[in-house]
């Protein structure tokens, strides 16, 4: 259960005085691009391993065939050259940000040409719509989309986490008492109870502990970044409490309902607990790429 430095979110800047040169610009578009399609297509090696441990284990005849078709549908993403899901998700970015680079409307409008590329060139599902008409704006970006996090660095670097409506439903937060501290592992099972096969496990489960109400969900999705090959104490107690339950693979039943857990914490006011636990189907997609400056 790592600490973290909780980032901030950039929804729209309003600015006229600071900008990025036209060839930063392309190379952070093209970044981006290059960051989507290769979250898409290749699991990254930390989740296919965890698949294939688990699969290796499974006692369930029914759960090893589902392991089976993971695991061929990830042979298939990458020899096609196709998404591994039919739901590319909302694509959200991850900015390390050095201090050469100013902070403007042109970051963000970069970021969002990358992610219109990459929904034409990937190609991506066009998720992205108004939450009441539900007018599809057709290429991924709208108001507050992409949603963009951004942390001071050393190097610019965009890291994408595309992440699917079904697992994204089936996420909770509840704002505890300091007192229910102890609470926190049955709470998170419990969400994974109540979601059930909808998420489609084996799930990545992050978990977020203070901070504040938003803060505690951002720092769920974080979490969802951390590699998965190694959990700590608290995460293995939780996720062999999850494991208990037997939902398995696509809920048919299994030894492997969740491959990980994963726990980041912040600094909260004395009398809050945020809990935020944010589920990610067995897809758990990554892709990173550094800018040359």
């Amino acid at each position: 259960m790592k600490g973290s430095v909780q980032t901030t979110v950039l929804i729209h800047i309003s600015c006229n005085t600071l900008f990025m040169d036209s060839l930063l610009f392309e190379r952070l578009a093209q970044a981006v691009e290059d960051a989507v399609r290769e979250a898409e297509i290749i699991l990254p090696p930390d989740v296919e391993a965890a698949l294939r441990r688990a699969a290796n284990r499974e006692t369930n005849p029914v759960a090893r065939g589902e392991f089976a078709n993971i695991l061929d549908n990830l042979s298939k993403a990458r020899d096609l050259r196709v998404p591994i899901c039919q739901d590319t998700g909302i694509p959200v970015i991850y900015l390390t940000v050095p201090p050469t680079v100013p902070v403007s409307c042109d970051l963000y409008d970069a970021v969002a040409d990358g992610v219109r590329r990459a929904t034409r060139s990937v190609p991506l599902r066009p998720n992205g719509v108004d939450p009441i008409s539900r007018e599809n704006s057709g290429d991924n970006t709208g108001a507050g989309l992409p949603p963009v996090h951004i942390v001071p660095g050393d190097v610019l670097r965009v890291t994408v986490l595309p992440k699917g409506a079904g697992s994204e439903n089936m996420s909770q937060i509840r704002m505890m008492l300091p007192s229910e501290v102890s609470d926190i592992p049955r709470f998170v099972v419990d969400v994974v109870m109540a979601a059930g096969a909808r998420p489609c496990p084996p799930i990545v489960v992050g978990v977020g502990i203070g901070g504040t109400f938003d803060g505690a969900a951002a720092l769920a999705k974080e979490a969802l970044l951390e590699p998965i090959d190694t959990m700590d104490a608290y995460e293995q107690k939780i996720c062999d409490a999850i494991n208990s339950l037997g939902i398995g693979p696509m809920g048919l039943g299994g030894d492997t309902t969740a491959l990980a857990v994963k726990v980041k914490r912040g600094f909260c006011h004395t009398a809050s607990l945020p809990v935020a636990v944010n589920i990610q189907c067995w897809c758990c997609r990554r892709g990173v790429r550094e800018v040359a400056l």
